[in-house]
């Protein structure tokens, strides 16, 4: 009996110490998602997903990471992007994972794939480097049955839209999106957006929203989007939260106010925010919303007309002259296809470039002759370093990069789809300890996982699938500028996505193991 047992315990040390991972990630300093603090740990990873964490000395595997000196975090889940056209061009997303990105959030701002289903399929052929899960949007399914009429949708054109959520959200969205500063979500009314938003709640989903306004109307816009989440019973998000206009500055605790004001009413609220004093998006929103209705052609016709013209013109300089400026100075071109010589410079210095006067009404002549060819995109420098800070330290914030995938050397794009989270590790923890590195990476992992229903990421603990990000606190950064973009962050030494090795020793491996995050519509049948 006594040589049986001998030998039981031998056999249990052997099998113990044989114990065999994918990936061993050792003598790391782990935070979980929780915001719980740091502690030493070693990971074992097989099949894709977190098998054992601990003091792992049985455990062997192919590929071995010391990270000794090192963070080991969830990989990093960014809710706000517009990847958008951009997947095929540059499947690796070196942009988002060289800045601990494992995942994000696409169909944002109301502007999402026509079919979801086929979207879907064409990101799993495809493969990238990141997991993707997606919003519908709404300007989008608008679009398809209303064009883009300025009016209210009748009855049947409201069931039509209804219907297109419904598939969408069956195919495996994570919500609704809604942006309500473009065309033509713009001319849609608060009822329209709740009839979406209900059957969006049928299937567990978020209402994302670029709200209404977010300058001299933001408390109206905050209202508006809370209104919605009330009738509609449904989670709301309110995207890259901020404040526009030096007019506006110092506001961000009235607009924090009504956000702790919803939750504390019970509606699930939370907000998310680029860590940035300048915002990007398209140079038609400088136009008033009704010249922009019926296409391009439309408009420009209207800008054809001496008449209109001159009331758009009047609009603008009416708009500057609330933002306390006296030049369109703040407005920088990103990307202005009828002549890219003029990426990176403000409408200010193009103006004077073309010999002409130098003052606004000149500068407004410009950007109305740029919409007549096609429009820009743009990176508009306008907010307080005060209030960004102000909004960071809310609790239920999270950071998303509002990006798409950057094709590196493409324009002059804002640096935030190379940095955002590298800059929050960075300046704002490390450097100006706005808040903690375990609260920093809360706001970045678990929170933003919980919020889109992501239940199997966003968190070490076994079980979770292995998105992990293994870096250097001591120095990772954000390399990029509005200047010269297109540079990669930097402390980033290792990222796995779904167990595999993307990022080794800084480097991206070529690997592309990334997958489709489905919504809780996918199999579940509506909830009435």
């Amino acid at each position: 009996m006594k040589y049986i047992l001998l030998f039981i315990t031998v056999l249990s040390t052997s099998l113990l110490q044989a114990q065999q991972a994918d990936v061993l990630i050792r003598n790391g300093r782990i935070i979980d998602g929780t915001g719980n603090n740091w502690y030493y740990a070693d990971i074992a990873i097989a099949n894709g997903k977190i098998i054992a964490i601990g003091k792992l000395s049985q455990y062997s595997a192919s590929k071995v990471i010391d990270a000794k000196g090192l963070y080991v975090a969830p990989g990093f889940i960014d809710v706000h992007t517009h990847i958008e056209g951009d997947e095929a061009k540059a499947p690796d997303a070196k942009s988002f994972i060289l800045d601990g990105v494992t995942s994000v959030v696409a169909g944002n701002c109301g502007e999402s794939a026509d079919d979801m289903a086929q979207y879907f399929r064409f990101i799993d052929s495809l493969k990238l480097s990141i997991n993707v899960a997606a919003l519908v949007g709404h300007n989008t399914v608008r679009q398809l049955v209303m064009g883009e009429a300025n009016r209210t949708p009748t009855a049947e054109e409201q069931q039509r839209m209804e219907a297109l959520v419904a598939k969408a959200m069956q195919a495996g969205a994570v919500g609704l999106s809604t942006g309500l500063i473009y065309i033509p979500g713009t001319y849609s009314q608060t009822p329209e957006v709740v009839g979406l938003a209900k059957v969006a709640a049928q299937y567990n989903g978020v209402y994302a929203t670029h709200m209404r306004n977010e300058a001299d109307l933001v408390h109206e816009a905050i209202a508006e989007a809370i209104n919605i989440g009330r009738q509609a019973n449904i989670p709301v998000e309110i995207s890259h939260f901020k404040l526009s206009g030096q007019n506006n500055w110092g506001r961000s605790n009235e607009t924090l106010g009504l956000v702790q004001q919803a939750r504390a009413e019970g509606i699930e609220v939370t907000i998310d925010q680029y860590p940035y004093t300048a915002s990007s998006t398209s140079l038609s929103t400088l136009f008033p919303d009704e010249m922009l209705a019926d296409g391009a052609d439309s408009i420009r016709a209207r800008i054809d007309n001496p008449t209109t013209r001159a009331y758009i013109k009047n609009y603008m300089l009416a708009r500057l002259k609330k933002r306390q400026q006296n030049h369109f100075t703040y407005c920088q071109i990103a990307n202005y296809r009828s002549d890219t010589s003029w990426n990176g410079k403000n409408i200010e210095e193009v103006n004077l470039l073309l010999g002409r006067k130098h003052n606004a009404a000149a500068e407004a002549d410009l950007i109305i002759d740029m919409m007549y060819k096609g429009g820009a995109s743009m990176v508009f420098h306008g907010m307080s370093e005060v209030d960004v800070k102000n909004i960071m330290q809310y609790p239920f914030n999270m950071f998303a990069s509002d990006a798409s995938i950057r094709v590196f050397n493409s324009g002059v794009p804002h640096p935030r789809g190379y940095g955002t989270n590298a800059r929050v590790l960075g300046k704002y923890v490390r450097q100006e300890k706005v808040l903690s590195l375990e609260e920093a990476i809360r706001r970045m992992t678990s929170l933003p996982a919980q919020k889109f229903g992501l239940h199997n990421r966003g968190l070490l603990k076994p079980g979770m699938m292995a998105d992990i990000v293994v870096f250097d606190a001591n120095t990772v950064i954000d390399k990029s500028t509005y200047a010269q973009p297109h540079q990669y962050s930097e402390g980033f030494q290792y990222v796995l996505v779904n167990g595999v090795v993307v990022v080794d020793n800084a480097q991206h491996t070529g690997a592309r193991p990334g997958t489709v995050l489905y919504g809780q519509g996918k199999t579940a049948q509506p909830s009435h």
